[in-house]
């Protein structure tokens, strides 16, 4: 099987919680101020539409730390900058950056990056390809 790849890119990064309020708050986060269009909704949760992957946020259980960790989830974004402002306007600072990155790949891979939590702990990188 080299050569073949059955993989087309990251469909979902799922989130969980059982705090309506937490919920909520993920939920304004990720639509509000993110911008993600609500794709799906149904009781127990809620698909995102990112532009090119989903973010998924159930409302029916507690974190799944023991089931696994995800340690981050990076959003591909047009301006670090700004969007690290609104964040940080928002309560949500960075915790690292926003910064240039390149990675030593062949070709380099040029990138400006910041990192923050977002309101259920996660941990989430904006990625700006440059």
């Amino acid at each position: 099987m080299s050569g073949q790849s059955f993989l087309r890119g990251i469909h979902h990064v799922s989130l969980k919680t059982d705090d309506p309020e937490r919920f909520e708050e993920a939920l304004r986060f990720y639509r509000d101020l993110l911008g993600c269009r609500i794709d799906r909704r149904w009781d127990a949760g809620v698909l995102l539409d990112t532009g090119g992957g989903w973010i998924e946020i159930f409302s029916n259980g507690p974190g799944i730390a023991d089931k696994g960790a995800v340690r981050h989830a990076a959003l591909a974004v047009t301006d670090t900058d700004a969007l690290a402002a609104r964040l940080e306007a928002a309560g949500y600072p960075c915790f690292l950056g926003p910064r240039d990155l390149v990675i030593p790949s062949d070709p380099p891979l040029r990138a400006r990056i910041a990192f923050l939590r977002g309101p259920l702990g996660e941990e989430i990188e904006l990625f700006q390809e440059m």
